[in-house]
């Protein structure tokens, strides 16, 4: 048993409290108070407007009263308190607008993958029960093609213009109705957003996300790497339909009144060059983006010296990419932490002035952690020994939404049980060394097993599959599909099949998720009960690679 409770408060930076206060308000409460404090500071200057314009930008006044007008354009529209809004949009500053307009209208943010397929799209639709869309033109074809499945009447498309029964965001906000007063907000209950994970189990689940947890959250984050109110720079290339980007590069800079350099996707060296000419004090990414920095090959004539510490996130950071990545910059820069989905998502950070490589760092103020027996999950296990990381704290989800067994499984007394392992030293500090989940992590973007088996098993070819993550140097791990066909399938070769198969998924599957290795076998390894062994094939991996 671990005799010191907290053993992390002595690993603090100096100055950084054990408990923080945190404002009884909304989300949106936020955009609402750096609106009043700086109207005129630039809030968004975005990277990648259409038809290859300059990068233009919108003031916070402006952001403010953009999300005003969309949530009045909500409410017209029927939406009431509680109901889900969905939106598929790249990043962009409707993105911004429409997210802040969904919380003023009392409704629930649910972030859709751009690279969902339309039968990934409808699920999501369908299990939210979402009644409304924020949708890209672009992305229109895709969302409409499964609209008459789904519960949505609504649809209101940004970033160009679309035939069909829909609302264009311009529309929306030149045909705003006045707005009277916003709903009555129970930060404790009401949710701010329903993200989905894949849980325990691999099928996709909505965490219930309250305004109390994502504001929490967002005080822990700011405060924790010392963000200076209405001096930060923030160059924002995660994507807002995940966790991570929606905390990191929106909501937590705009709880200080940060400007966000926003991209739509990645590119090194655009952000190589926006770091330098506006100054960024902070760049949050994966380590497949600080890899792509520093590989290219003009990364050593920029300046980068502006930045500070930021958090690394979605996987884990090899300690040579910190080490080249800090010495590129000049000083200690990249930060590794930790957070889930259902965690709002933060609850490790290293200490800025005490980063150790490998480690996801201590508990953040306010939150605890610790390692309990992976087999029994009652008990807690000595220091340094290998367990499950249970947490709890005032960031931690309500639950899985219309999931009350899943639920009860990942939340017992109090205690949200993450499904990975990992020890702690007597400094307090956390490093994980396994995933108890077979969740395969490529490039930060999470690929369930089982959903893309599920896929496999609807060609008429295959006879037995299982899927598994395989290291991977650039993007972490990378997804690998072991296959047994059924006989006399009529291939003419593996290449054929191989090429066949993979057509398949890319046809029902996000890019990401699809199989990059495909191996072919006559049979599959199998336990007693008729369970494939994804176990097996992954040491049997392990050892050919030693």
């Amino acid at each position: 048993m671990v005799t010191d409770p907290k053993p992390w408060l002595q690993s603090y930076s100096p100055g950084m409290p054990s408990s923080l206060d945190y404002p009884r308000l909304p989300l949106y409460h936020f955009l609402q108070q750096s609106a009043s404090l700086y109207p005129d500071r630039p809030a968004i200057i975005y990277q990648d407007p259409a038809g290859g314009n300059e990068p233009f930008a919108r003031t916070y006044r402006e952001l403010n009263d953009a999300s005003e007008r969309f949530a009045a354009t909500l409410v017209s529209l029927g939406v009431e308190k509680g109901d889900r809004v969905a939106y598929y949009i790249q990043n962009s500053p409707e993105l911004i607008a429409g997210f802040y307009g969904i919380l003023k209208a009392g409704a629930v943010p649910v972030p859709c993958n751009v690279m969902y397929q339309a039968e990934e799209l409808a699920y999501h639709l369908i299990d939210s029960g979402a009644q409304t869309l924020l949708c890209e033109a672009n992305l229109y074809p895709t969302a409409q093609s499964v609209l008459q499945e789904t519960g949505v009447a609504n649809v209101i498309v940004a970033g160009g213009h679309v035939d069909g029964d829909v609302l264009h965001w311009e529309q929306a906000l030149a045909q705003a109705p006045c707005r009277g007063k916003l709903p009555t907000i129970s930060v404790d209950n009401d949710l701010a957003l329903l993200p989905y994970t894949g849980g325990t189990t691999g099928i996709p689940k909505g965490a219930m996300l309250t305004h109390a947890n994502l504001v929490a959250n967002a005080v822990q984050f700011r405060d924790w790497f010392g963000y200076e109110a209405g001096r930060e720079v923030f160059v924002a290339t995660l994507p807002l339909f995940h966790i991570g980007g929606i905390a990191g590069v929106m909501s937590v800079p705009i709880s200080c009144g940060g400007t966000i350099v926003l991209f739509r996707r990645f590119s090194a060296e655009r952000v190589l060059r926006a770091i330098q000419d506006y100054g960024a004090t902070r760049f949050l990414g994966v380590p497949t983006m600080y890899i792509a920095l520093l590989n290219h090959p003009e990364a050593g004539n920029y300046d980068l010296s502006s930045l500070r510490p930021s958090r690394t996130s979605a996987a884990p950071l090899p300690r040579a990419v910190k080490e080249s990545f800090d010495a590129l910059v000049g000083r200690n820069v990249l930060v590794e932490g930790y957070g889930l989905t259902e965690t709002s998502p933060l609850t490790h950070a290293n200490p800025v002035d005490g980063a150790i490589a490998g480690s996801i760092g201590v508990p953040l103020p306010d939150t605890e952690a610790r390692i309990f027996d992976a087999d029994d999950g009652l008990v807690e296990v000595p220091m340094g020994e290998i367990g499950e990381v249970v947490l709890r704290g005032p960031q931690v989800m309500r639950g899985y939404w219309n999931r009350p067994l899943e639920t009860s499984e990942a939340i017992r007394d109090g205690w949200f049980y993450t499904g990975d392992l990992a020890y702690v030293d007597e400094r307090g500090y956390f490093f994980i060394v396994d995933r108890k989940k077979d969740v395969i992590n490529a490039a930060g973007f999470k690929v369930w097993p089982r959903e893309v088996e599920e896929v496999l098993y609807q060609h008429p070819s295959i006879r037995l599959a299982a899927v598994l993550g395989v290291p991977d140097d650039y993007r972490g791990e990378t997804v690998r599909a072991v296959i047994a066909l059924k006989e006399g399938h009529g291939f003419s070769s593996e290449e054929a099949a191989k090429e066949d198969i993979l057509g398949h998924c890319q046809r029902h599957l996000a890019n990401y998720k699809v199989p990059r290795i495909v191996d072919f076998r006559d049979e599959l390894p199998m336990s007693a009960a008729g369970k494939v062994l994804r176990r097996v094939m992954r040491d049997e991996a392990a050892g050919s690679e030693q």
